[in-house]
């Protein structure tokens, strides 16, 4: 330990500047290359979710971003309509997040509605961790309804209880029956953004039918249209749905399928990635220089003393051993804060409320988490043995002699 102690404090921190600068970059290029480890499980995770949609006849809607919507002229009965000629004329895939209402829940999250219909949920195939699946076949205002739950939701509401409360599409009291309790971290990702997700774990998800979708408000319909998938059609059928939507609402929409999805979506995360890959490429080649650089130069500086100490004993192999002992206590120092910060921003998710970013996780991390943390240890590990072997090589080729002390 001693000979730890002289190391560090005599010879690596002797330019104590420098190794703070290195430590900054150490931590930056950590941080560049967990978050680009972590987007890419994600967006792996989504193409895995989605691929069941890239069949030909599927498509999918998307308002066109130069469209002006003005929702405040949308009337309920043009909705109605539309949803009329659609039940009428396609098979379509429905499923609309994120309308919010107020659940007696043991973390006080505010509880999210997620509104699917039976061909989305054939799609989805959500897991259970308890219950049973949902129904479909029911009478809306006439029958309780079964719902799934997220997990956050599942202590205060178990399977088998009722729940009362205003749906928020509706504005109608509704009897709600719990059937199942989602998987934890059950998750929806993003047509156009695959490594996007939202969460189900504070969340209700309500099955609904043709029923039910035309006693429900605008809300329902215009936001269950933004991504609504046709499915088993025609790219010609989906221009008619096209004119429809324009006819009766005013909006833009198009229609594509998922492979075009995807294609859009690299066009732009692959340049964002090779920026990422780029930048920390760069920045690793500095630390390990700069780290040989002062490692030899406080070496040089020290020679004296060094020099005693291989005189007394010290071996290149013990050396060898001091050198990957400081180079790991400082990676695992990073290590260690990158894994606080993470975990932090993990748990701000519940510290805020925000019900569709809530995960449940060891320590507050999820596997996307753990793997990115171990892809770059295992940089890390590369690095340190890089600037070890480098920087003894340089040593050895130092001269030194008792001719030193004198």
């Amino acid at each position: 330990m001693r000979i730890l102690h002289f190391f560090i404090t005599k010879i690596f921190l002797k330019r104590w500047i420098l190794v703070f600068a290195m430590i900054l970059l150490l931590f930056l290029a950590n941080y560049l290359s967990f978050s680009a480890t972590r987007s890419i499980i994600s967006t792996f995770q989504g193409y895995q979710e989605i691929e069941t949609l890239n069949r030909e006849g599927n498509y999918i809607a998307n308002l066109n971003p130069d469209s002006e919507a003005d929702f405040d002229r949308f009337d309920v009965e043009d909705t109605q309509r539309l949803y009329g000629y659609l039940n009428d004329n396609y098979t379509y895939a429905l499923q609309a997040d994120g309308f919010t209402t107020s659940l007696d829940n043991e973390h006080d999250m505010e509880a999210t509605f997620s509104y699917i219909n039976e061909e989305a949920y054939k799609i989805n195939q959500y897991k259970l961790s308890e219950g049973n699946h949902l129904n479909f076949d029911y009478q809306f205002n006439k029958e309780q309804i079964s719902v799934l739950i997220g997990a956050g939701l599942a202590s205060t509401h178990p399977v088998g209880s009722t729940i009362e409360t205003t749906d928020p599409v509706t504005q109608q009291k509704v009897d709600l029956k719990v059937q199942g309790v989602l998987k934890k971290n059950t998750h929806r990702s993003n047509f156009y953004a695959p490594n996007s997700k939202n969460y189900f774990n504070f969340s209700i998800l309500l099955p609904v039918n043709e029923q039910f979708i035309q006693s429900a408000g605008l809300d329902l319909h215009v936001n269950g249209l933004m991504d609504i998938v046709l499915l088993d059609s025609t790219k010609e059928e989906a221009t008619k749905l096209s004119e429809q939507i324009q006819k009766n609402l005013g909006l833009d929409f198009n229609f594509f399928n998922q492979q075009e999805n995807f294609t859009y979506f690299e066009d732009y995360y692959v340049s964002s990635l090779k920026i990422i890959s780029a930048i920390t490429g760069v920045l690793l080649i500095v630390i390990v220089c700069l780290a040989i650089w002062n490692t030899l130069i406080s070496v040089r500086l020290m020679i004296k003393d060094f020099t005693v100490n291989l005189l007394v004993g010290l071996s290149y192999s013990k050396l060898r051993s001091i050198f990957y002992s400081y180079f790991g206590i400082l990676f695992s120092i990073n290590l260690v804060i990158l894994f606080a910060i993470t975990a932090f921003n993990r748990y701000g998710f519940w510290l805020r409320k925000d019900s569709i970013f809530a995960t449940y996780g060891m320590f507050g991390l999820i596997s996307m988490d753990w793997i990115a943390l171990l892809v770059v240890l295992f940089i890390d590990v590369i690095i340190a043995f890089m600037i070890v072997e480098i920087a003894l090589k340089k040593i050895k080729g130092i001269p030194i002699s008792v001719g030193v002390m004198k």
